[in-house]
């Protein structure tokens, strides 16, 4: 069928209800935060309105440029991990029966409904000296004595990569369950081994899909909040800690605002990027 351009002002009726609501919840918060971004603090924890650049200039500093440097790879590190555990654990759960994969779906999906706290203190628990794994690893003879696993990097990455990753298994499942198994087939009649064959087809065949989600779990890895604080050192804290720091803790409206608007402006940036890869795909 052929679609008509709109003739009068009427035909543009259904567009107007989703642009009250993009205007009201995106653009007007988001100019808000741009104007208190320029704003000058006063002593107290008050703003005056102003045309100040020393928000930006300070978060030019060495520190806060250390902070963001580090949330940028572990939100880097997250993407990447998450991407390497889903793609052959999607893959192999397109192949099982259909049974099989809605258990696996309803599991993945009660995950999705935990929220953040129960997330982090649940793995502050299996990461403890008391109650954690490593009391396991003592039982097996593997480790002397029990010890904390937490506050550490690596804690915190397992948090956030455990919950990101039935976000990544969802995004990748249509496109996997899509994919034709001949293709597979036909490598190994060639004879590929099912390893060769998965790097060398699925893979490719993939290739704009894994992009596009490697964006999407990295924007939301970069929004992070809770769990570097619950199972990391200040040292782990992301942007997204120091933005609530300085907003509510320091009083310092401006600053947070400053904050806020680059890393608003980078998450922007990458979705226009999973457009872009999401175009190509539908050329290819």
């Amino acid at each position: 069928m052929r679609r008509e351009a709109p003739q009068k002002i009427g035909d543009y009726g259904p567009l107007f209800f989703p642009a009250t609501m993009l205007v009201v919840f995106f653009v007007v918060p988001f100019a808000t935060m741009i104007a208190v971004s320029f704003f000058q603090r006063q002593q107290g924890g008050f703003y005056v309105p102003a045309f100040e650049l020393s928000n930006y200039q300070r978060f030019l500093s060495l520190f806060f440029a250390n902070v963001l440097g580090f949330s940028l790879m572990l939100a880097v590190t997250v993407a990447i991990c998450c991407v390497l555990l889903a793609v052959p654990f999607t893959y192999l759960l397109t192949r099982m029966s259909r049974k099989v994969q809605v258990v696996w779906l309803v599991a993945l999906l009660s995950v999705l409904s935990l929220s953040e706290v129960i997330i982090g203190f649940a793995w502050s628990t299996l990461f403890s000296r008391t109650a954690g794994i490593t009391n396991l690893l003592v039982m097996a003879g593997i480790m002397s004595e029990a010890k904390a696993l937490l506050p550490s990097f690596g804690a915190v990455l397992t948090g956030m990569v455990y919950q990101a990753f039935p976000y990544t298994v969802l995004v990748l499942y249509p496109a996997l369950v899509r994919l034709d198994p001949t293709l597979t087939e036909a490598a190994r009649t060639l004879g590929a081994s099912p390893i060769k064959a998965f790097f060398t087809v699925v893979v490719p065949a993939l290739r704009n899909t894994i992009t596009a989600t490697l964006i999407m779990v990295f924007i939301f890895a970069l929004g992070c909040y809770l769990l570097p604080q619950l199972l990391g050192r200040p040292q782990h804290w992301t942007l997204s800690v120091l933005i609530t720091d300085q907003a509510i803790y320091q009083s310092n409206m401006p600053f947070a605002a400053a904050m806020a608007v680059f890393l608003v402006l980078v998450t922007l940036g990458l979705v226009a990027l999973t457009i872009l890869a999401g175009r190509k795909g539908e050329a290819a």
